[in-house]
């Protein structure tokens, strides 16, 4: 007699039939299917019967399977791992997940871009989205952020006029993934308050190389309270172990015709390799004596505390080792939401914070379909869950007893003699922080907004003069460049109106860029002040900016003719340092090498451009030099790495192909066996004005 047993992974059934165990296709309700590729007819050209359930199941499954979108954040790419804490931080908060050293708590991690919609690319210019789930055992935490520390607007009153305007134009379906346009620009230039993140959107930030070389933050303040109550208020900071990376905006453009999944491709393929993904969890916390001793509200989400005030304390670290096993059933059908918090962790007054503790639990509902979203796999606590919520759309539960109320004396057994199921636990349960934010919080209830809150400016122009140089004048040019698609003239110059505020050198820099007057500065809420520079807020020759090639891909471009020992040679050196050779060729087939032996390539020329690597190296002898410069492509390749600022190595026999895509010796142009991998590891921003006109 065969038995059988559901497979839920593939949804088949294995039978075991005369000692063999075979896979056999089933429909939704386990029944084995004899036919997949025929529907059933009346007669081999007759009618379709409806009678025929396996073809209407699987039709009206087919029908149903898209769910609606996310509104923001809606092309994400996530990945399974792990937290570990590097010490107990019972002192300041109750968490369960921060109680020891080397703490291990499951997280489920994803990353977005906010305005395209799910079929847009992975690299625009846009903020990314950057949300952890951890599955503590005190319950799940969700700890939802973006790669940037602050945001747009400080009411929540406000998010969907933002989003509204950031989007497709509601007359013309365009554009996609942009803010390239006028009414973005319209309400931001109307909104004094965004002036500090359109620095940090319109700067290298919003660019990143790829998910693993970006920083992630709470944006809010939030609080840690300890098992005594004491309040300690915090903010959250990710920090990438792999160091930070950024495009260039014409490599950006690039990538996004050459791979639209660029970034979600070079997350799973790491994991994949077994380069797992790394960040460390730190955080600033300070009392309400130093908030009060700030020039700014730290319950404003258009304000940071610059890391020179107020250092980050590493308290441990994410690793990202597993990708999901199927991207609906984990990365699309994952839901977050800031109030899912557990005891030792609360909020705060920030008024952005407190609207998004609704928004987002409003948002299961329509995309899921039911309240009961929260037993989806992906969403579900990996701690015991017990109350007497039940029933609902796509209950998946079974609950048991008569009782589905609290309190109540049945259902006694050995281990509850005196029945009622679960009870509150005052002692171990979330309390919320009965304190005040601030010693003078009282008064009426207003529609206003507090005179904390009135700065818009400093920030910003803190930001900016932190910069690097060629970040100052990469963040220029995106102004340049944005503030040239719009058609409506006047909301250019109220733009850079707010901008001489920020910094008149870079108001007059963007001027210049689009060959208009430079007007006086808009009226400001509160005097502008000067601020220390902030060195940790830069990318380039920041402290995450790593000189390595560690986890990094490097091109290698080759042909008929190519040197073996020197290829063997420079593949090893970067497998040594910690990066992946990536071989490519003008035929996928390979190359025939020196030595007369086939070297296969990982990717075909024209699929392969440069902009796809960190560095690239082209080792050639003359003879495939002399095939490659007949090659657009291939002078394409060179051309585009010297002009993305990145390093070259090269052979001799290379230099034809160099010298006609207009690369000229540097630092980063270098012989392939002389200290290339060395020099990989960094790109060469003084080149950048021989190749481009900046603003």
């Amino acid at each position: 007699m065969a038995t059988n047993k559901r497979d839920a992974g593939n949804g088949g059934e294995t039978h075991q039939i005369a000692g063999d165990t075979v896979e056999r296709l089933t429909t939704n309700q386990g029944i084995p299917v004899s036919d997949n590729q025929n529907q059933l007819k009346a007669g081999a050209r007759g009618p379709v019967l409806l009678e025929d359930f396996v073809l209407r199941e699987k039709i009206f499954h087919f029908d149903h399977e898209r769910i609606p979108e996310r509104i923001v954040h809606a092309r994400g790419s996530a990945a399974h791992g792990y937290f570990e804490a590097y010490e107990d931080l019972s002192d300041i908060t109750r968490a369960d997940l921060f109680s020891e050293k080397g703490k291990r708590t499951p997280v489920f991690t994803r990353f977005s871009t906010v305005a395209g919609g799910a079929g847009s690319v992975d690299t625009p210019r846009d903020v990314r989205g950057f949300a952890v789930k951890f599955y503590t055992q005190q319950g799940n935490w969700d700890l939802v952020g973006n790669n940037i520390p602050v945001f747009f607007i400080q009411d929540a009153i406000k998010f969907p006029d933002l989003i509204h305007s950031v989007k497709m134009e509601a007359d013309k379906g365009y554009p996609q993934a942009a803010s390239a346009h006028d009414t973005f620009w319209d309400f931001v230039s109307l909104m004094p308050e965004s002036t500090h993140m359109i620095m940090w959107a319109m700067s290298d930030r919003t660019i990143p190389r790829s998910l693993r070389t970006m920083q992630g933050f709470g944006i809010h303040t939030f609080r840690l309270v300890n098992a005594e109550g004491k309040s300690t208020f915090v903010k959250f900071h990710w920090k990438p172990k792999q160091g930070m990376a950024s495009t260039c905006w014409d490599e950006a453009v690039k990538i996004a015709g050459a791979d639209p999944d660029f970034q979600r491709r070079d997350l799973f393929e790491a994991i994949d390799r077994g380069d797992f993904p790394e960040w460390e969890l730190g955080i600033q916390a300070f009392d309400e004596a130093f908030a009060d001793s700030l020039p700014f509200d730290v319950l404003d989400p258009t304000k940071i505390i610059p890391e020179e005030l107020l250092p980050v304390r590493p308290i441990g670290r994410m690793v990202l080792d597993r990708y999901p096993d199927n991207f609906f059933a984990e990365t699309e059908q994952v839901a977050y939401c800031p109030a899912n918090i557990v005891p030792g962790i609360d909020f705060t007054n920030d008024p952005l914070l407190q609207g998004r503790l609704f928004s987002y639990l409003d948002t299961q509902l329509k995309r899921l379909g039911s309240t009961n979203f929260h037993q989806l796999p992906i969403n579900a606590a990996k701690c015991p869950v017990m109350n007497f919520q039940r029933d609902g759309h796509m209950q998946m539960a079974v609950p048991k007893g008569r009782a589905n109320y609290e309190p109540n004396s049945l259902d006694q057994s050995d281990r509850d003699p005196e029945g009622g199921g679960p009870r509150e636990c005052p002692a171990q349960g979330f309390t919320t922080f009965a304190g005040r934010d601030t010693a003078n919080e009282q008064g009426d209830k207003l529609r206003i907004r507090p005179e904390s809150f009135a700065d818009h400016y400093s920030q910003a122009r803190m930001f900016f003069r932190s910069l690097a140089a060629p970040e100052q004048a990469h963040l220029a040019s995106a102004l340049v460049f944005e503030l040239s698609k719009l058609g409506l003239e006047h909301v250019r110059v109220r733009v850079m109106a707010n901008l001489v505020n920020v910094d008149p050198v870079l108001a007059q820099r963007v001027a210049d860029g689009l060959a208009m007057p430079l007007p006086k500065a808009s009226p400001s809420a509160a005097p502008v002040q000067d601020m220390d520079p902030s060195p940790a807020l830069r990318i380039i020759e920041g402290p995450l900016d790593l000189a390595t090639i560690d986890g990094r891909a490097i091109g290698i471009l080759i042909a008929d003719g190519t040197d073996k020992a020197a290829l063997d040679a420079l593949t090893g050196a970067v497998k040594k340092a910690g990066g992946t050779p990536v071989i490519v060729a003008p035929k996928v087939g390979g190359a025939k090498l020196s030595d007369g032996s086939v070297q296969k390539a990982d990717l075909q020329l024209q699929g392969g451009p440069s902009v796809l690597f960190d560095a690239v190296a082209i080792l050639v002898s003359e003879e495939g030099c002399a095939v490659l410069l007949k090659e657009g492509a291939a002078v394409q390749f060179a051309m585009d790495a010297f002009g993305h600022c990145k390093a070259i190595g090269h052979s001799e026999a290379a230099k034809p192909l160099l010298d006609k895509a207009g690369v000229e010796p540097d630092d980063g142009v270098v012989p392939a066996d002389k200290g290339f991998v060395g020099a990989a590891g960094k790109r060469y921003w003084d080149r950048e004005p021989k190749v481009r006109m900046l603003a």
